[in-house]
C-alpha cells in the first residue's frame, strides 16, 4: 500500500482545510486508516482513525468536535475535514494505514499502522 497526501497549506485561526489520502493497493478497503501530526519539537501524535468500512472512528481529545474522518473505499481515498483550526494545529499530517483489527484500544496507537504516507503541511497563524 503506498499513500500519498495532499490538501495542506496555510491558513488563519479559525478557517478550515480538507485533507485527502490517495491510496493504491486493492487491499485498501480492507484496512483500518487514520491522521497522526507531528509539530516542529514535538512528538508524532494521533489526530483520528476509521475503521475498515467507516462505521467506526475515534479522535484525540484536542481535535474532537472540530476535525472529522472519513473514506471513500471506492475510490481508496481517505479524508480529514478540519474545521476552526487553531495555531496549536500547525504540524505535518501524515495518513496511515494498517492491517490490525480495530478497536478503540488500538486505532490511536503508532505501532497499529503498517503504512505510512509522506505527509503534508498544515499551517494556522493567529
Amino acid at each position: 500500500v503506498q499513500l500519498q497526501a495532499s490538501g495542506g497549506g496555510r491558513v488563519q485561526a479559525g478557517a478550515s482545510l480538507g485533507l485527502s489520502c490517495a491510496a493504491s493497493g486493492r487491499i485498501f478497503s480492507s484496512y483500518g486508516m487514520g491522521w497522526f501530526r507531528q509539530a516542529p519539537g514535538k512528538e508524532r501524535e494521533f489526530v483520528a482513525a476509521i475503521n475498515w468500512s467507516g462505521g467506526a472512528t475515534d479522535y484525540a481529545d484536542s481535535v474532537k468536535g472540530r476535525f472529522t474522518i472519513s473514506r471513500d473505499n471506492a475510490k481508496n481515498t481517505l479524508y480529514l475535514q478540519m474545521n476552526s483550526l487553531k495555531p496549536e494545529d500547525t504540524a505535518f499530517y501524515y495518513c496511515v494505514a494498517g492491517s490490525f483489527v480495530y478497536s478503540s484500544r488500538n486505532s490511536y496507537r503508532t505501532d497499529s499502522y503498517n503504512y505510512w504516507g509522506q505527509g503534508t503541511q498544515v499551517t494556522v497563524s493567529s
